[in-house]
């Protein structure tokens, strides 16, 4: 691993996870890279999830990067559409340009919109594939862009951030509070990348995890799930603090290095309980 501060790329950073887990790694001292479609607080966008009521969700790039700074790191803000290929190429190829390197990258942003959610009858074939191109293909995109650089410098993480809903059924209905097979498919989907990667690169010094964050207390989840819903009544919910806390775990502790070789999503949350993991 390089002897200069080590470089992690978090996609969806304007808020919720990705921006608590862009803050938490400046804080331990990695240089950040960021991306999402929200520069600036207000951004009005197409197919962009809102509350109920029609407003737009707090956060921004902005708001993230002055958080970054806060903690002393360095950050490099780059726009990124995950439905535009051009456009993750752009972002890919700007921090690898900047920084020289992408030591981790967390495939954190997901495609958000309510119908995602939609019952399955309710669910229009141009739905589910845009869910499919921003939740598999975009990721999957993002990693061929990078993998080359890590196999280079011959070292290189990758989390994808996954779901329950890509591994179990919903316990309710999507309009009861759970979630629609477009979702839940596109998430499953996601999970099968990182044994791949493992498989065909684990001997060329990468390594990848897909995790589960479990119900986190994010505007987005409210959003789509509703407000202390039936999965955050029934199955508890921590706050994306928590979850950052858990992801700089996997990536930097020594004991998570075996955990890469479980064929299994990891539980986000049951890493925070076991190893008393906070916020740092």
């Amino acid at each position: 691993m390089t002897t200069t501060p080590p470089v992690v790329l978090v996609t969806g950073a304007s808020r919720g996870i990705g921006a608590a887990t862009a803050v938490a790694f400046g804080r331990a001292g990695w240089r950040v890279a960021i991306t999402a479609r929200t520069q600036v607080e207000g951004q009005a966008l197409d197919h962009q999830l809102r509350r109920p009521d029609g407003t737009l969700l707090a956060g921004s790039l902005a708001v993230t990067a002055d958080a970054v700074r806060a903690t002393g790191a360095e950050v490099f803000v780059t726009p990124m559409d995950l439905m535009d290929v051009a456009s993750l190429d752009a972002a890919a190829d700007a921090v690898l340009a900047h920084y020289g390197r992408v030591d981790l990258l967390i495939n954190n942003a997901v495609y958000q919109n309510r119908e995602m959610n939609a019952l399955l009858l309710d669910t229009p074939d141009d739905a589910l594939e845009r869910t499919l191109f921003g939740n598999v293909i975009a990721p999957l995109h993002l990693v061929r862009r990078v993998l080359p650089a890590m196999l280079a410098q011959g070292y290189g993480q990758i989390i994808n951030v996954c779901s329950g809903a890509g591994k179990s059924d919903p316990p309710v209905p999507a309009d009861q509070g759970g979630w629609g097979f477009a979702y839940g498919a596109s998430k499953a989907a996601l999970a099968r990348m990182s044994g791949c990667i493992n498989r065909e690169h684990g001997k060329a010094g990468i390594r990848a995890f897909s995790v589960n964050p479990g119900v986190v207390t994010t505007e987005a989840v409210t959003a789509t799930l509703g407000d202390g819903g039936w999965l955050e009544k029934h199955r508890g919910a921590m706050p994306p603090a928590a979850i950052a806390a858990a992801l700089l775990w996997l990536a930097t502790d020594a004991n998570a290095a075996t955990l890469a070789q479980k064929p299994v999503m990891l539980d986000l949350q049951e890493l925070v309980r076991e190893h008393g993991l906070t916020a740092a």
